[in-house]
């Protein structure tokens, strides 16, 4: 009897700790199943970007996003995009929040005001530049720190509309053409289209083409090296009261009709919906703008007077914020963005003309008629184009809201050219 209770006993008790070690060899399993998981959610990653743009940029570079990917599994993204109009108020309640996207697209007039502060990463490894043009490059710099990779190269110009200015049967304007011939197109022009149209469109309260014409005068910039302003009083009140006679004349349109435009909207750009024969526009634009209308615009340079008036400039540029999770994923996403064949082929010259020289060798024999114009233009402005001197960190307030306000008073009549001079002098104390 004893040896049977004994027998009994050890079944028991091995069946005991056969039930333990199958329970343990479970938990094993789940734990390395939930750390398996676990892993793979960590090494997921959402990369919040934001642009600006027309809908074929738009286009373009959520096709690109999709393509990085699928190479890229683990990566996806949260796109933000917008118009120029509002983007810059977007970021700015962003970044005051640290809660500015992971990639940033940058434009050179407020990379200085961004750097600045902290609030971009710093770029200088991570990102394969070697194909760049150094010059290029060294645009995306604030304090020799590399804050921003250049997209594409490009140049402020005119847009015209072709098509209706061969109908008219004027003189079309011309590469190289002066301030003088500008104005006198628009008055050419002006007695063709009839009292309903106008012909070119009001710089009155455009910080960035008012610059073009002091450049053009042998002016010099309008900030000086240690971050003054040299607004210079007889060229500013020369170009505000040109644009009040051209007013007056019905040359550009009436303040209430100026106020309206709205760049690269199909109803309501000025030019694209007929307004206005001309525009401002920059050669990175080219398909943008033959996508509207195909065939019907060309580009040409700004007027001069003693010098040439157009610049040279990176187009775009991405960064990354410096309160970012994700700064080596972004860096790695934007070394791929400029130097992968495939991107490449998919973004084209919706950003420019590409940075990288091999991408350009391999895209040229494919770049279509649009690509083409912004090229040409960008082409025609590099023998003589001045150096682009974005304003110093500070003043981006008064460039593209306080400068832009001003002149739409003078627009509207509410003020004199001379007034308009003396209170953009009293602002700028502000920014000093």
């Amino acid at each position: 009897m004893k040896i049977n209770v004994m027998k009994s006993l050890t079944v028991l008790l091995s069946a005991i700790m056969l039930l333990t070690a199958a329970a343990c060899s479970g938990n094993d399993k789940n734990t390395t199943a939930e750390s398996t998981e676990q892993a793979a959610e960590a090494s997921q990653v959402k990369l919040r970007i934001l642009w600006w743009g027309s809908q074929s940029r738009h286009d373009a570079t959520l096709k690109a996003l999709d393509l990085y990917t699928q190479k890229n599994p683990n990566v996806t993204f949260e796109p933000e995009f917008s118009g120029w109009d509002g983007y810059w108020d977007k970021l700015a309640t962003q970044s005051a929040a640290k809660n500015a996207p992971d990639i940033i697209q940058m434009d050179a007039s407020y990379l200085a005001e961004y750097a600045g502060r902290n609030q971009l990463a710093d770029l200088s490894t991570g990102v394969a530049t070697g194909d760049i043009d150094a010059a290029l490059l060294n645009t995306g710099k604030y304090q020799d720190k590399l804050y921003a990779i250049p997209l594409g190269n490009n140049a402020i110009g005119m847009a015209y509309n072709k098509e209706a200015v061969e109908k008219l049967g004027i003189t079309k304007p011309a590469n190289g053409w002066t301030w003088d011939q500008f104005f006198a197109f628009g008055k050419e022009a002006k007695a063709k289209v009839g009292s309903d149209k106008y012909v070119l469109p009001d710089l009155s309260a455009a910080f960035g083409q008012y610059v073009n014409y002091q450049l053009s005068k042998g002016l010099g910039q309008v900030f000086t090296d240690d971050g003054k302003l040299n607004l210079d009083k007889d060229s500013y009140l020369e170009f505000e009261r040109k644009f009040a006679e051209l007013r007056k004349e019905g040359i550009v349109p009436p303040g209430e009709v100026s106020v309206t435009d709205k760049e690269l909207d199909p109803q309501l750009d000025l030019m694209v919906n007929g307004t206005t024969l001309v525009r401002i526009v920059h050669a990175a634009q080219a398909n943008s703008f033959d996508s509207l209308k195909p065939g019907v615009f060309d580009f040409v340079t700004i007027p001069k007077n003693e010098q040439a008036g157009g610049w040279l400039k990176p187009s775009m540029f991405w960064s990354a914020s410096a309160n970012s999770e994700h700064v080596e994923e972004a860096k790695k996403f934007i070394d791929w963005f400029i130097n992968d064949p495939e991107a490449a082929e998919i973004l084209g010259t919706s950003r420019g003309v590409p940075v990288s020289s091999k991408i350009v060798e391999s895209l040229t024999p494919k770049f279509n008629a649009p690509d083409k114009m912004g090229i040409s233009l960008i082409t025609n402005t590099a023998p003589d184009a001045q150096l682009y001197v974005p304003e110093p960190k500070g003043w981006s307030n008064f460039t593209q809201k306080d400068f832009k306000a001003v002149g739409e008073k003078i627009m509207f009549g509410e003020i004199t050219p001379e007034q308009a001079y003396e209170e953009l002098a009293v602002l700028a104390k502000d920014y000093e």
